[in-house]
């Protein structure tokens, strides 16, 4: 019964002050990529990351930082690159080019193209390669066996085709079942055509000019 006060008896409160968080100072806008296969070299193995990293370097953009200890799983839309722009923003890729135009004090005039059309026709192009021609590299990859990717400490991922082909494929499951969706339904022969069409249109499209976008473009490329 010595007991029985104790466990009766009403136990004091304590209050404490909240810990402030520790200021987290911006240094400078620091581009989210996937990791280098060089230790010494600061430029991404992964080919979307290379393309954003060049991107702003051709746009002049000198004073950024690059980061690879993220993985995509923590970047918008669990696909880096990123870029951190502020203490309280951070950019998905496609975000990249309005913020570069922001910053530049002297924007370059259709982002170094000769004309409105050529810039739109290059972005054509990238979307055509980055979609059909990508999702059709993507599937051509063998992967690994079970046992290997599970020895392996940190797998690269592979690019996620819900976010590449167009439209997105449909789920395994969750349409006509009790389970939620999961999966993907992807039809190897549909994006195998949709790349032989790509690839053809690209093929006519550089067998009628000596310079593809124009010779005077920033970005043209010489095909001799």
């Amino acid at each position: 019964m010595s007991s029985l006060p104790i466990l009766l008896s009403r136990f004091p409160l304590h209050t404490h002050p909240p810990v402030p968080l520790p200021s987290q100072v911006f240094i400078s806008p620091t581009l989210w990529i996937h990791p280098t296969k060089d230790a010494d070299s600061p430029l991404s193995a992964d080919v979307e990351c290379l393309k954003w990293q060049a991107y702003l370097a051709l746009r002049g953009l000198s004073d950024l930082r690059v980061r690879t200890d993220v993985s995509s799983e923590g970047a918008i839309g669990r696909r880096l690159p990123n870029l951190h722009v502020s203490s309280s923003e951070l950019l998905p890729a496609h975000h990249i080019p309005s913020w570069v135009d922001s910053q530049l004090s002297s924007p370059t005039q259709f982002e170094g193209y000769k004309n409105e059309v050529a810039r739109d026709e290059s972005r054509a192009w990238v979307s055509l390669l980055e979609g059909h021609v990508h999702a059709a590299l993507e599937l051509s990859i063998p992967r690994p066996s079970y046992l290997l990717s599970l020895l392996s400490p940190r797998p690269h991922p592979p690019a996620a085709l819900q976010s590449i082909i167009t439209p997105p494929p449909a789920p395994l499951s969750g349409f006509t079942s009790l389970l939620p969706p999961s999966g993907t339904h992807v039809s190897y022969q549909t994006v195998l055509t949709l790349y032989r069409d790509a690839i053809s249109a690209l093929s006519d499209r550089l067998a009628t000019d000596k310079w593809f976008l124009g010779s005077e473009s920033v970005y043209s490329l010489s095909l001799q």
